[in-house]
């Protein structure tokens, strides 16, 4: 299997491999920052050194490689993304400086852990080296079939069509970034043709001995016409053989992160796995809410301070500093959302407007904030209050939510959670500010509402870092 599911959430194989590999190479750089500093001198170490020294080289093998899921570096690139050099060298320096920091905070509150500076000198440069060229090989050599799922298509049509990489003639069955390569695809009778003839296969009277023959991990059902009958024998048989078989909204979901909306039905949400809350996991995440709240609130005190001068300033010592506006919360219960003021006071005098490119009715300084998502910082006062989670779908407004769930199908299932400060959608998708956005994000949100976990909500607070440093999305 090229992925693997952690707490409902799919992990490409070969990015666990690079996370153990990496994770091994941190936690030796701290040996090897100690070799170079000390190696002129000789350096014998004392007994206790090597006591503290595996849990030293741990904690910081551990704070880097959260630093580097906040890069996403464990992310499936764009086409141009994280294969160039020059983006890896960024995206890893960048990586290192915020360990170091969080490095910094770790080591104020347990000095006896502390690295010597010359020795985490040394650790970081050997960290950077090793790290740009373990991703160089990685992103050279990790590309190979041999960790991809082998995959027959069940269908030829429009839906089948999906799965082929269109922009790219000798990749069209191997996508680039994908964890499956497709062996081909089987024609139904009377079904809509949309595959070249070229790319389709015959199995003939026995589906399992033609997969087994050609050593097919996994039978993918694309049948645009859901009328079909399906070979159902055919499709038991190969699941009795190994072989698994996946509807194709499963395959989507598992792929590419989201639900496919012009494909989802009542049942399927009924019995595919997910969509459950325990109490023990609902205690868990409210705990997890209020200390990130708080620990985000100390860390940011100053910055609060200071956005709230310069608005009170540019608004000539007038103006509102703070912005508040009714959303849509948890099953459809509104509540009052707190943000730092980013528009000209008396915005939406002639009622709401979804936010626009370079909107004129945005500040100088809301400009700024709003870049690297200052403006949101008082709902950290929401998420103490319970009305918000750290993560979750973005709280959208009430004329808004009226409009979009009459027109979009199962808009309304995004309110089944609590909405959050960041979600899986912000990461996934740019930012939305039309009905055909609230559509392609609502595929995103139905995939957290379905698979949120604890260890989602971390990986999409620590991904979210990205998205604040680089600018992403924002209006």
């Amino acid at each position: 299997m090229a992925t693997v599911k952690i707490f409902n959430h799919h992990f490409r194989v070969p990015y666990v491999f690079l996370i153990l590999i990496e994770l091994s190479f941190l936690f030796g750089s701290v040996y090897a920052g100690s070799y170079l500093r000390f190696s002129e001198l000789l350096w014998q170490p004392t007994a206790e050194e090597l006591q503290f020294f595996p849990l030293r080289g741990a904690i910081y093998a551990i704070i880097m490689l959260f630093a580097m899921v906040a890069m996403g570096q464990y992310q499936t690139p764009g086409p141009r993304g994280k294969y160039y050099l020059p983006s890896i060298v960024v995206r890893v320096l960048i990586s290192l400086t915020l360990g170091g920091l969080a490095l910094a905070v770790v080591y104020y509150v347990f000095p006896n852990i502390v690295l010597g500076r010359g020795i985490l000198a040394y650790t970081l440069l050997t960290s950077f080296i090793g790290l740009v060229l373990i991703r160089l090989i990685f992103f050279q050599t990790v590309d190979g079939r041999s960790l991809r799922r082998k995959v027959l298509v069940l269908g030829a049509g429009d839906l089948a069509s999906h799965l082929l990489d269109k922009t790219d003639p000798v990749r069209i069955l191997a996508p680039k970034n994908a964890s499956y390569v497709i062996h081909g695809f089987v024609d139904f009778p009377d079904d809509q043709h949309s595959i070249s003839e070229q790319y389709l296969v015959s199995p003939g009277d026995n589906l399992a001995e033609y997969c087994e023959a050609y050593e097919i991990d996994e039978i993918v059902l694309a049948i645009s016409d859901r009328r079909k009958t399906l070979p159902v024998d055919a499709l038991l048989d190969c699941k009795l053989s190994n072989i698994n078989v996946i509807d194709f909204v499963s395959f989507w979901e598992r792929e590419k992160g989201m639900l496919r909306l012009d494909m989802l039905n009542p049942s399927w949400m009924i019995f595919a796995d997910g969509c459950k809350q325990s109490s023990f996991g609902l205690s868990i995440r409210r705990i997890f809410d209020i200390a990130i709240s708080f620990v985000i609130l100390a860390m940011m005190f100053p910055v609060l301070i200071v956005t709230a001068i310069l608005i009170f300033i540019e608004s000539g010592f007038k103006g509102p500093i703070f912005y508040s506006q009714i959303r849509v919360g948890l099953n459809g219960k509104p509540f009052k959302l707190l943000k730092f003021r980013s528009m000209v006071v008396n915005a939406e005098k002639d009622g709401a407007q979804w936010a626009k490119q370079n909107d004129m009715r945005v500040t100088r300084i809301g400009k700024f904030i709003r870049k690297v998502r200052i403006d949101e910082l008082p709902q950290m006062l929401n998420i103490l209050r319970g009305d918000m989670s750290i993560v979750g779908p973005r709280p959208e407004r009430p004329e808004f939510v009226e409009q979009l769930d009459n027109k979009v199908p199962f808009y309304s299932a995004r309110h089944r959670v609590k909405p959050g400060l960041a979600g899986w959608a912000q990461l996934k998708y740019p930012y939305g500010a039309s009905e055909d956005d609230a559509y392609n994000k609502l595929q995103y949100d139905l995939y957290y509402v379905k698979n949120h976990s604890f260890l989602m909500d971390v990986l999409v607070l620590l991904q979210t870092v990205e998205v604040i440093i680089l600018g992403k999305g924002a209006r």
